[in-house]
This record gives structure tokens, sequence and C-alpha cells, in this order.
């Protein structure tokens, strides 16, 4: 009987927590999660010939205590052993629920007041697009955003990805993300 109990606590609480993740949705109207990434988020540059641009996102409300949101583009099929950040947005104001196309540019003139973009892979504080290798199977991009318990992530204005991506981490109460893909 105590057995049968504890399961059945376990599975209400695994229940209850599928359906609290499931609340927190990250889309892009430019985007279809599962679809091949177009030449308007293919990176300029390292032998790629397209646009560059970021995709329009938008997000549902974080959870209860949702201070701000953090955003990512992560590729894990990279071939450089800890994968490609290709962006890192963070300090985005908790009553925000979108950003429009093209937001990633250096100049981050589209991004709300106080926003920061952090150091990509490539070496900027802007959206990179996809330019996996020639030959690679199609690359994964995951797009992922976090709901955070803090305003503002303090980090220097240079920080590496993965530095930012650790106090995104500390700091999050919830996360959502779709993938999408290319190869060339």
């Amino acid at each position: 009987m105590f057995k049968k109990l504890i399961l059945v606590v376990i599975g209400l609480s695994f229940t209850s927590t599928i359906a609290f993740a499931g609340n927190f949705k990250l889309i892009s109207p430019t985007i279809k999660s599962g679809a091949t990434l177009t030449e308007e988020q293919v990176f300029e540059g390292f032998g790629c010939t397209g646009k560059n641009q970021s995709p329009a996102l938008k997000w549902t409300h974080g959870p209860k205590g949702t201070k701000s949101y953090a955003i990512t583009v992560y590729d894990p099929d990279a071939p450089t052993g800890s994968g490609w950040w290709h962006w890192v947005v963070y300090n985005i104001p908790a009553n925000v629920t979108g950003l429009a196309p093209g937001a990633g540019d250096v100049s981050g003139k589209l991004l709300p007041p106080g926003v920061l973009q952090g150091r990509t892979d490539y070496g900027t504080h802007a959206f990179g697009g996809a330019c996996p290798p020639k030959g690679d199977k199609p690359h994964r991009y995951i797009f992922t955003i976090y709901s955070l318990k803090v305003e503002k992530i303090d980090v220097p204005a240079d920080a590496s990805a993965a530095l930012i991506g650790f106090m995104i981490n500390a700091n999050a109460l919830e996360k959502a993300s779709f993938t999408a893909k290319y190869g060339r």
C-alpha cells in the first residue's frame, strides 16, 4: 500500500510539472518548430550567403515571479566540442512578450530599452545566423526563452556566452524552446 501511495504522489508531481511547463511557450511567426531556416536566418560570411536577420519571436508570460527574460540561440551540432552560440539576449523586461524580426542587429535599436546582446561565438554582440560546414548533416538551432527571477543579469560587457548562460541558468524560473534546422 505504501509503495502504491508513493507511486501515485510521484506520478501526480510529474504530471503537474509537465502541465506547468506547458504554459510557458515560445513561437516564431517567421520560423516553425522543426522547419528549415530560411536565407533570412543564414549568416553572411564564413562561406555562407544569407541575410543574417534574427527572426520574430513571441512568448507567453512567464510564471509568477518572472522579473525579466533572456533568449539564446544555440547549435549543439557545431564541430567545436562545445557547440556554437548564435545569439544571447538578456535583461528583457517582464512586460515584453516578443521581439521584431531583425531585432538582433548590431545596433540593437529594435530591442526594448535596456536589453543587451551578449557576445556570440562569431565575436559580435548581435544575432549570428546559421552557417554549418558544407556537407554536414543539417544542424539543430535551439531557440530558448528563459523567465528569470531577477530584473537584470550583471555580467561584464564582453562576457562570454557561457558566462551569461551560467547566470541565466542560475536565475531561471522556467524555459521554453523550439528547434529549427539548417544544412548546406
